[in-house]
């Protein structure tokens, strides 16, 4: 479990490492996700090897979200004076969401 555990902390790594170095508008963490999806389909052997220590992980999932909820108590007061913008960037997310996830499934209909 250390293997695989270590293994999903390199590709994040590496992506954090990207990210950076490349100084791309994109988050490490997401084109970690991306260089092991890329890696799975390259080498599918190891899902079945890295899929308990994801389970794990998932399985203690909620506990991830804590520090976001302190941080939004912490910031209350900054984020009452921006409700607004807030409120219109969440809104314009889920809108396009929405939009991508219609489009990508009437895609893979046809």
């Amino acid at each position: 479990m250390i293997a695989t555990f270590a293994s999903l902390l390199v590709f994040q790594a590496l992506g954090e490492g990207l990210s950076y170095a490349l100084s791309l508008p994109i988050p490490g963490p997401v084109i970690g996700m991306v260089l092991l999806l890329a890696y799975l389909m390259i080498r599918p052997a190891m899902v079945d090897k890295l899929a308990p220590t994801a389970m794990g992980l998932l399985r203690h999932l909620s506990l991830l979200f804590v520090p976001a909820g302190v941080g939004i108590m912490v910031h209350a007061r900054l984020i009452a004076a921006e409700w607004l913008p807030i409120s219109m960037a969440l809104l314009a997310s889920v809108v396009v969401s929405i939009a991508v996830t219609a489009a990508v499934v009437r895609a893979l209909q046809k």
